[in-house]
């Protein structure tokens, strides 16, 4: 009978292996796919509103804007793409963006009030309380999902309604106003015409990139996304590669917060107020698979300008924030069903039969 068994549990972990291998595989013919998909979607966007309002949208003023804009959302859909990445998803993001924004502007203002030149001069310790705060916010959620065993969705779903009440208790429900002018500087600042902060963005989004195709923490988040069981048996440790997981997306969102009050330099608990869908319509467009196992960074890069873009055009067009928000849902379900029949045609073709022996 335990020979039964052992053949058993071995034929398992072999159908497991195999299913894990071959979504990685599909999953990297996906991604190849996506990221085509992506630079024509880029093109047509902006050749469409190139066309219908040239003298607005084609001005040095609106392409700067489109560039301006795309960093925090940007840097919150790379940390969303990393929470699908393990099969999981993080509602979280932009609660945990606005407390690093309010607690970076709260610290200011108080210092500032004894000496503005202290205040001045803290600049890099009030930028790392505000990371620090991203970072808190990531090891909770990490824990409740980790150790605790929450549903990801679930658990971030509740902090994100404990971190929005956390703010607007301490901010009473009001703007605050206070930025170091060494922060703000940077927000309003450029390289050859283009903001500072778009070229962070992107030197963030080759990190990330980096870290999850060269790294063995990117390698075990992979697994982790592409089969739970197969990684397992595999050795990886789920627990420390969640934590590790959403350690890094609240690291992400403290950049965010960091973004915020250096393009404007105020801070509340309702900033951005849409881009939590907005960033999940951005990072499954980006060709980032909802149940996890693969995704890709410059899919993601690729699919904020996108919408950056057509937000702009529609701002040109003068269509409202309703018809724009029509355009991302029809987006989002059109990519998602898309890659949904394009998956299944090519696994019903080609995928490999294990038989038992």
């Amino acid at each position: 009978m335990k020979n039964v068994d052992t053949e058993t549990n071995s034929l398992n972990r072999l159908n497991d292996s195999v299913d894990s291998a071959w979504t990685r595989v599909l999953g990297r013919v996906s991604l190849q796919g996506g990221v085509k998909r992506m630079l024509v979607l880029v093109v047509i966007a902006f050749a469409i509103f190139a066309v219908l309002k040239p003298s607005v949208f084609l001005s040095g003023t609106n392409l700067r804007n489109i560039a301006l804009n795309s960093p925090e959302i940007g840097v919150l859909a790379i940390a969303m793409m990393l929470a699908m990445l393990t099969g999981g998803i993080d509602l979280s993001l932009v609660a945990t963006a606005n407390l690093a924004a309010i607690t970076m502007s709260t610290i200011y203002t108080a210092v500032a009030a004894g000496d503005p030149t202290l205040a001045e001069q803290s600049f890099p310790l009030i930028l790392l309380a505000g990371i620090a705060v991203g970072v808190a916010g990531g090891c909770i959620n990490g824990v409740l999902i980790s150790v605790v065993g929450i549903t990801p969705i679930l658990a971030t779903l509740g902090t994100m309604q404990i971190f929005n009440g956390i703010a607007i208790a301490w901010t009473g429900g009001k703007t605050l106003n206070g930025t170091p002018a060494a922060l703000t500087a940077i927000g309003a600042s450029t390289v050859g015409g283009i903001p500072t902060l778009f070229f962070v963005f992107i030197l963030l989004a080759v990190a990330i990139g980096v870290m999850i195709n060269r790294t063995p923490l990117g390698l075990r988040i992979q697994l982790q996304g592409a089969n739970p069981t197969a990684a397992r048996y595999s050795g990886i440790a789920s627990q420390r590669t969640l934590m590790s997981t959403y350690v890094l997306t609240g690291l992400l969102s403290g950049i965010a917060g960091v973004f915020f009050i250096a393009r404007n330099p105020t801070a509340s608990a309702d900033y951005g107020a849409s881009y939590v869908l907005l960033v999940i319509v951005i990072a499954v467009l980006g060709g980032t698979n909802p149940n996890g196992g693969f995704a890709t960074v410059l899919g993601v890069v690729l699919a904020t300008l996108t919408l950056q873009i057509v937000s702009s055009g529609f701002t040109a067009l003068r269509l409202s924030s309703y018809q724009y928000a029509i355009a991302q849902g029809t987006i989002l379900v059109a990519a998602m069903a898309f890659d949904q029949v394009r998956w299944r045609s090519r696994r019903s073709q080609t995928k490999p039969a294990v038989q038992p022996t």
